[in-house]
């Protein structure tokens, strides 16, 4: 039998404006429908929150982070990675908080 493996997944991460403050817009592509998480991350590696962690359909999308942590509240002026899971694949992106 022959098996046919499903083409690798295609992603594509921005963010703008960037540097940003008060808030930048994420946008990320998927080739195709599937699950997909966007979190952000400071520079030591912690988890400051979790953006979008859902199925998204085929296409292009939209989050916006507003500097907040996962509690709400501002996060400290400071670089941080934005990073796209889906599937076995990862995009990292890196942003810039300013105050």
């Amino acid at each position: 039998a022959v098996t046919f493996l499903p083409p690798p997944v295609t992603l594509r991460l921005e963010a703008w404006p960037n540097p940003f403050n008060p808030r930048t817009s994420v946008t990320f592509t998927l080739d195709r429908g599937q699950r997909a998480q966007l979190a952000v991350f400071d520079l030591r590696g912690r988890r400051v929150v979790t953006l979008a962690d859902q199925f998204f359909p085929a296409g292009e999308h939209e989050i916006v982070w507003d500097g907040r942590d996962g509690n709400g509240h501002p996060a400290p002026a400071a670089a941080y990675f934005l990073r796209l899971m889906a599937e076995e694949r990862r995009e990292t992106a890196k942003v810039v908080l300013i105050k």
